[in-house]
């Protein structure tokens, strides 16, 4: 027999073996089932991987002699210590990232809905609205996660800002201020550089984005973002070196604003 042959064989009989297993899975309880799960899968690799597998003849003699190859390959697969976890595990955390990417990378929409049907772009209104929520939703987690019932952590805004950004992060936050301007808890600082910030939605629609933390320590949060928002301006560096990508775009965010300043008479000198 050659090699072809043989590898063939060895194939087929691993088949043969993975269909009668599979054959009295099928009838076991639906718990028995599902705790042969792994171990079917597994074997299914196994059998995929014989496919192109590239075995000398001793080595396929000396299956092919087993009578269960199959599970032979699979009791040593399971004692064996492998980075299956650890690719789980990457996966896992490629896939937050790309999801927190996209997150940032929505356009924050200010335009409002009648606005937003009218030129057509109401997919990217809907996607906006949807990213302001989670934006909300997040800031709430947030606050929960670094409030000991005193004090909230001195970084507690820090993620918020680097998942969704300044002008997200500061749009959910003017929003929820401007619809309880009459809180006290409150700060009017606060009270003022929200009531610089735009907000076109109406009232029912910034409800779904409106942050329900406990007013004083949202405060405390919202001065956080507002305190992170102006390193460029109030804190300098000593090193007179570059401004870091964030240090500009809030910047950047604290100049768009301001209010435009009126127009000079072109005769005062």
């Amino acid at each position: 027999m050659d090699q072809e042959a043989r590898m063939s064989q060895l194939y087929d009989k691993m088949a043969a073996e993975q269909a009668k297993y599979r054959g009295w899975l099928l009838e076991q309880s639906p718990e028995e089932i599902v705790s042969h799960a792994y171990e079917y899968a597994m074997r299914e690799d196994v059998l995929m991987a014989m496919e192109d597998a590239e075995l000398r003849p001793e080595q396929a003699e000396v299956l092919l002699a087993s009578v269960s190859p199959l599970d032979d390959v699979y009791q040593v697969f399971s004692k064996m210590e492998t980075p299956y976890m650890d690719t789980i595990r990457e996966c896992i955390e490629t896939r937050a990232d790309a999801l927190l990417l996209a997150q940032r990378e929505t356009p924050l929409y200010r335009q409002p809905a009648s606005y937003a049907r009218e030129h057509g772009e109401l997919e990217q209104y809907r996607a906006s609205h949807k990213a302001n929520i989670a934006c909300k939703e997040a800031i709430e987690a947030a606050i929960r996660g670094n409030f000991d019932g005193t004090h909230l952590h001195e970084d507690a805004a820090r993620r918020i800002l680097d998942a969704y950004g300044p002008e997200r992060t500061s749009f959910v936050l003017a929003s929820t201020v401007q619809m309880k301007d009459w809180d006290e808890r409150f700060s009017p600082a606060t009270k003022e550089w929200a009531a610089r910030i735009t907000v076109a939605d109406s009232e029912e629609r910034r409800c779904a984005y409106s942050v329900e933390s406990h007013p004083a320590v949202l405060d405390g949060f919202i001065r956080q973002v507002r305190e992170a928002l102006e390193p460029a301006r109030e804190q300098p560096t000593r090193t007179g070196g570059k401004p870091s990508i964030r240090a500009q775009l809030a910047a950047n965010l604290a100049q768009a604003a301001k209010p435009a300043p009126e127009a000079r008479d072109k005769g005062a000198r």
